[in-house]
């Protein structure tokens, strides 16, 4: 989770038909005729807080610019959580949301949080939402790309030569680890002393069925995978490795390396051409992700795809909810919309109409249009609604864009 928080909040609305003692699983189309030759998929938005809103209601709308051209009709269904769901109905993840979320085709999320909500206790506090829809959606492996892209070299906090042609993907496994293992708590040791403690664990099959995901990606970007753990300390990385290691033998056409993560922290900084695919657990993929981010220049330019077995997958981009700028129109929405694009390629299967969402954001950026996070001298500097009001341009003409 990214540390930007967000205190002010559109309130998001149930159903007209919601009571807490109802089902609100809305009528469930897959891929189904909705009119000759277009196709018709169920999309739960959960906007959440701070800035989730804003970036939401734009990435929506190209989203479903985008299908048309292609065939594709969207059902939107919006649903609260985090947050916004607390003030509305006490809990950060209401059941209503979790059914509409599992009935749906795809799930697309803004943001999570805000200083309003701090020191609440933690089973009610909005991030304790989020780990929740994540759970209950079963979506253990988070890809997370970074890539840095010729229009935006000069808006990384590295230099030039470092930065160019940066071009990795994170696999992040998203529900095991110290973040949902046990025991955890904060009790009162025998001196009368606060202790906390939390439990990193992970069993075979949640260590060998992300670093197959993570196999299967390498393998269709450059063929190099790094494992990331810490198996000089911990023995969960210790059997990480293991495991790991013991399933290279079924990807010979993929080069297996290992790297400690203090030292893949550094390296992400001082080389980061050398990675291609990254595989590590859940809190270590949650801080390089993170670190990655800025290589490219922005938090605020980078998506994310949460992925299952089977079943619906969760698609937000890696920022915060923005405290200091929500309502300001100065958020930028274009890792919103890229997730909007990973959400047709990787949870529809429709990847022209991804690549038509790719080459609008590329296009806007040709043209020099920029928020505030990646903004430099000799572009135009725009707020949220009018990067997307160009992104739609963009989609519209569909003109190919240079990467």
């Amino acid at each position: 989770m990214a540390a930007a928080l967000q205190t002010n909040i559109r309130p998001v609305k149930f159903p007209a038909t919601f009571t807490k003692q109802s089902s609100t699983a809305p009528f469930r189309v897959r891929c189904a005729a909705a009119s000759p030759g277009k196709k018709r998929y169920n999309i739960t938005l959960l906007p959440g807080d701070g800035i989730g809103p804003e970036v939401i209601s734009i990435a929506k709308n190209v989203l479903q610019q985008a299908g048309s051209l292609e065939g594709l009709e969207f059902s939107f269904q919006e649903m609260p959580v985090g947050g916004a769901a607390l003030d509305l109905v006490g809990v950060p993840l209401p059941e209503e949301t979790v059914s509409a979320a599992k009935e749906s085709d795809a799930v697309l999320l803004g943001a999570i949080g805000g200083y309003k909500w701090d020191k609440n206790e933690k089973h009610m506090k909005p991030e304790t939402g989020l780990l929740q829809l994540r759970a209950a959606l079963k979506v253990f492996a988070n890809l997370r790309p970074a890539t840095v892209l010729p229009q935006l070299v000069d808006a990384s906090t590295l230099k030039r030569e470092v930065a160019e042609g940066v071009d990795l993907m994170v696999v992040r496994e998203l529900t095991g680890g110290i973040y949902f293992g046990v025991p955890r708590g904060i009790k009162t040791n025998e001196n009368g002393e606060e202790v906390g403690f939390n439990t990193e664990v992970y069993a075979a099959h949640e260590i060998d069925r992300i670093a197959r995901v993570a196999f299967e990606t390498a393998r269709k970007r450059r063929g190099k995978l790094c494992s990331v753990d810490k198996a000089n300390v911990l023995d969960a990385s210790i059997l990480w490795r293991r495991r790991v290691t013991a399933l290279a033998a079924e990807y010979p056409d993929v080069e297996l390396s290992h790297m400690y993560v203090d030292n893949a922290a550094m390296q992400l900084v001082r080389d980061p051409k050398q990675f291609d695919t990254i595989v590590t657990n859940n809190i270590f993929g949650d801080i390089l992700s993170d670190e990655a981010s800025m290589i490219t220049g922005s938090i605020g330019m980078l998506p994310s795809a949460s992925l299952s077995d089977s079943g619906p997958g969760l698609f937000e981009p890696i920022h915060g909810s923005a405290p200091d700028i929500a309502g300001q129109d100065k958020a930028n929405p274009l890792a919103t919309i890229l997730s909007a694009a990973m959400l047709l390629k990787y949870g529809l299967g429709e990847e022209k109409a991804a690549k038509r969402i790719e080459d609008a954001v590329l296009g806007a950026l040709n043209k020099g249009f920029r928020t505030g996070d990646i903004y430099s001298a000799g572009t135009k500097l725009v707020g949220c609604k009018e990067m997307g009001e160009e992104v739609l341009k963009s989609v519209d003409s569909h003109v190919q864009a240079s990467v």
